[in-house]
């Protein structure tokens, strides 16, 4: 004989809780914490529009405190930061970006009208961050074109960054729009890598203000 027939009432009881339980857990259960805005095809679309472009030579008017709706942010790791970082920047490294506390600030941000600009060491590196962030609905978010690496070359000179064998003395021009694309380098009959021609890029006006999110 099995003990639900001894205690018909307790057996009852039992099941009478399992129920309610899982009606609460079904009822109370959490929603997403974070939601996307845009599809992944309109974020990859991001990565190779000029839309989240901050050229380098703007940040003049960060450093100098002319404008102050733009907030910078280094994505890089705790280390890198302390060996050197773009004054003024606030650290919170690529692995802790969506972290609760870390999308309470972006969201507080962004509230306020501020524009996040996001770095790494380059481009490369802040690809990423940057659309993962435009695609869960952060569109105030830039990502500055050359990153750290590139500010370090320039940082006595920003105003005449951006032109001419400006990403290293030497190099060829530095062409953002094709780096932020993947751009590939084609290969001859021989294997190696062909000559890339240079390509005649003209500078983008400097703007007065930058416009914040949405």
């Amino acid at each position: 004989m099995h003990v639900h027939e001894l205690n018909p009432k307790k057996t009852m009881v039992t099941m009478i809780i399992f129920v309610i339980v899982i009606i609460i857990g079904l009822v109370t259960l959490s929603k997403p914490r974070l939601n996307y805005a845009i599809t992944p095809e309109e974020t990859v679309m991001l990565a190779g529009s000029e839309e989240g472009f901050f050229y380098p030579y703007e940040l003049e008017d960060i450093l100098d405190k002319t404008i102050d709706t733009i907030v910078l942010v280094d994505i890089r790791n705790t280390f890198q930061f302390g060996r050197g970082h773009i004054p003024g920047a606030e650290n919170i490294s690529a692995v802790e970006l969506i972290s609760k506390e870390n999308i309470k600030r972006l969201e507080a941000l962004k509230d306020a009208g501020q524009v996040v600009l996001i770095y790494g060491n380059n481009l490369v590196e802040a690809n990423g961050p940057y659309m993962l962030l435009r695609q869960i609905g952060f569109d105030n978010v830039k990502v500055l074109m050359g990153g750290y690496s590139y500010y370090n070359v320039w940082k006595d000179k920003l105003g005449d960054s951006y032109s001419d064998d400006s990403y290293f003395i030497g190099n060829a021009q530095y062409d953002y729009a094709e780096v932020a694309k993947g751009s590939s380098v084609s290969n001859n009959d021989n294997g190696a890598p062909e000559p890339k021609a240079n390509v005649a890029v003209e500078r983008k006006k400097k703007n007065k203000a930058v416009e914040g999110g949405c």
